[in-house]
Parts: structure tokens; sequence; C-alpha cells
């Protein structure tokens, strides 16, 4: 924008900072990172405010003063799973909502936002840029990517994603030795995760193997989206791995689909009414397999929330995230999202860099898990895949604990006195 360009020397306001979508495990880190890299610049960033579940406190004058947190409790943020500021509602649409967003920043005099999110979070920043520029309120937007699925699209991973995987593949190995001692090759074990309609979470299982990709090693088998359910063939690999295991160890993604398009599990005849794919799995097993006994697991959300298997080197990034957003907004950029960019000029060492792509890039963009790192047999991925995950799992993060258990950052959440009168869209 240019009117923001000329003013790069002596633009000055204050910052709004929010968290849009489901939390991860670090997407604190990422907020850590805003808020101390905003106190770095105090002759460009006034205040820092915080938006209270996500854009639903922008539209609602529901703001807190970030930079009156103590620092003991911004670093603690680092370790502290969930969303500190509330995980609300991330996508707008009504053009109401739009002029109410800039109502609240001409109020307070924010002129930065950072948005914290995914697709729909990214979506809604590119909108206000927009609406900023059209009504010619000076304003630097910056997105912050968060995404457990890893499916947002230019960035080479999410932050969020890299402790997701960690925590499944060390529950595979720990689920995989129950399996071992009471196995006696009639025992199938499956453990449904999350991802959408992506299979990069399911795809992570396969980080529990310690010989690469060999049959023994859990988890046998890995069903993801990109590949519908083909049922023969999957009873077929179970008996396959049941005649030389004591049992097979199945990885299945919830947004696996059969060859119609249906969710596995889900009743075609009600929206609403879904065993899962994985209870459908076990009930498949028993049902066609004879003197076999079959379990299912469903991790829930604590695949977002297990922060004792937070993987350092993702809570790093998130954080590099932050402070980049900061950065980028301050120097003068707007419209624009975060990316984490793989370094290989030393193909030795694993490092990451940052960069900046348009927002309408992201927004609303799906990157699905690779074809071409999907094995042959459907039900497995390739060590190509092992070599571009195994960097994002490594380190362990620091959790400090009271009285036996973690301890967590709790937000002292003063308040930004409101200026504007009680939003109503109807109005």
């Amino acid at each position: 924008m240019s009117q923001q360009t000329s003013q790069q020397e002596t633009f000055s306001g204050n910052l709004l900072v929010a968290q849009g979508g489901c939390p991860t495990p670090v997407v604190n880190a990422s907020l850590a990172g805003v808020i101390s890299e905003a106190l770095n610049h105090e002759d460009e960033i006034v205040e820092i405010y915080g938006a209270l579940n996500g854009v639903t406190g922008i539209l609602n004058e529901q703001l807190i003063d970030l930079a009156s947190e103590s620092q003991q409790t911004v670093r603690a943020l680092r370790q502290t799973p969930g969303a500190a500021l509330g995980a609300g509602v991330s996508k707008l649409e009504a053009q109401a909502d739009f002029d109410r967003v800039l109502d609240v920043f001409a109020a307070h005099d924010i002129r930065y936002f950072i948005q914290i999110g995914g697709n729909d979070s990214q979506d809604t920043a590119a909108k206000i840029n927009a609406a900023a520029a059209k009504r010619d309120y000076a304003l630097r937007v910056i997105g912050v990517p968060k995404a457990i699925d890893n499916d947002l699209a230019v960035t080479d991973h999410c932050p969020g994603y890299g402790s997701v995987i960690k925590h499944i593949a060390s529950t595979v190995r720990e689920i995989s030795f129950d399996n071992a001692a009471t196995g006696r090759h009639d025992f199938v074990s499956i453990l449904e995760v999350l991802g959408r309609d992506a299979g990069w979470i399911a795809a992570g299982a396969v980080l529990a193997k310690r010989r690469n990709a060999l049959l023994e090693d859990p988890p046998h088998l890995i069903l993801l989206p990109e590949e519908p359910f083909n049922q023969s063939a999957f009873i077929d690999a179970v008996q396959a791995t049941l005649r030389k295991q004591k049992y097979c160890f199945v990885v299945v993604a919830e947004g696996v689909k059969d060859p119609e398009g249906n969710p596995l599990g889900a009743d075609v005849a009600s929206a609403d009414a879904s065993i899962g794919a994985g209870e459908f799995l076990r009930t498949l097993v028993e049902q066609n397999i004879s003197g076999v006994k079959a379990r299912a697991a469903k991790l829930g959300i604590s695949q977002r929330t297990a922060s004792l298997n937070t993987s350092k080197t993702d809570g790093d990034e998130a954080y590099l995230a932050g402070q980049a957003a900061v950065k980028a907004a301050v120097a003068g950029e707007t419209g624009k999202m975060v990316t984490l960019v793989r370094d290989d000029k030393d193909a030795t060492a694993y490092s990451v860099r940052t960069d900046l792509a348009p927002l309408e890039d992201i927004a609303n963009s799906v990157k699905p898990f690779p074809a071409s790192w999907i094995g042959e047999d459907k039900m497995s991925v390739s060590y190509a895949f092992t070599k571009y995950a195994t960097p994002l799992i490594q380190g362990e993060n620091t959790v400090p604990f009271d009285s036996g258990l973690p301890k967590f950052a709790i937000l002292a959440a003063h308040k930004v006195e409101r200026d504007l009168e009680p939003y109503s869209p109807a109005q």
C-alpha cells in the first residue's frame, strides 16, 4: 500500500494479535514470539493488545493488555498448550463485520494486526487487509501459520505439526509394547488420529518405526484420506501381517473414505450418525477374520494438547514465526503470511528460515499429502516422508512441574476499556 510505504519511517500505533481456529501444542509459543518481539519496537508499537476468542473478540471489543503481562508469564507461554487468548471463530463473511473490525481498530489506534491461525484465519486476515485498503485506513496485516494438519499451502510445514506427530509416534511405540505382550497372532490394534481430509498426521505415525519401513515394525498399516479405502486389500494385509507378527497395528486418519466418498463409519442416511473410522475397522476385522480380536482407540484432542511430547524444534519455530510477523509488519509489509522455508544448502543439517507469501495464496487452500510419498500398497508411506518429517520432532520441551503435575501459564488478562457501543450485526 503506497500510503503505508510513504509512512514507513514514522508509522506507529498499537498492535493487536488474535488466535483463530483450534489450538495446537505450540500456538502459544507463536503468541510469546509476537509479544516479545513487539516489546523491542517501542518507537513503532505503542501498546500490545490481544483479542479474546479470535475475531469474535474483535467484534465484541474484548481486548486485553498483553504488555502488562509479566515476562515470566510470557516465557511460560512457550510450554503451555491450548490457546491463551481463546480459540474462537476464525472466518468472517458479512461486510458489516469487516466494518465493525475496522471501527474497533480505529477506536484503539490499532495499526498492526497479527493473525495466528490456519486456512480460515488467513482468509479473514486477507479480507481485513483488503477492507482497510478500501477504507484508506493505514494498517499492516501479517499472518502466522498454525495447523496441526500441516495442510497450509506454500509453507514447508506448519507450526504445531511436528509436536502432534511426535506425540502420535510416541503413542504408537508405547501401545505396541502392550500389544506385543498380549498378542498371539490374533490381535489387531487400531489407532484413529486427526487430520480432516489430509493424511499428514496419520503418516507421521511411521516415525515410530525403528527399522525404517520394514513390515515387522509398527505401525504395520497406515490408511490415508488421499486413498479410497479398499476393504478386501485391507483384510488381506491384516491377515498377512498376523501370519508373521503377534499383532497388527493399524493407524487410520479420521477422514478416510470408501470408494463412494463416504467417511468410514458414517451412516449415509444420517449426517449426524457416525461410529468413526477406528470403530468401523474394528468391527470389520472381527466380522471378517475368524479367531481375531480387535481394539480401537481414538486420541481425540489430546493430540493437540500433549505438552510433554511437544517437539522443541516445533516450539522454537512457532516462536520464530511470531517474531518474524512483527518484524515484517514494522518493516512495512502487509497482506502476507510468514512461511517456513527449509534450507537445503547443507544436506547434513536441518535448518529453516522465514519468508513471506501473499495471504491470498494461503487462504482456503489445502496442501494434500504427496501421492509420491504413498506406498504402492496404498497403506504405507515412503522413506522420503520419514526424511521430511524426522527433523520436525527433534528435541524435548522442558515443562515445569508443580506437586508432580505440569504447570502452565495463565494470562492476567487485564481488560482494555471499551470505547464503542455493543455490536449487533442487525444494526
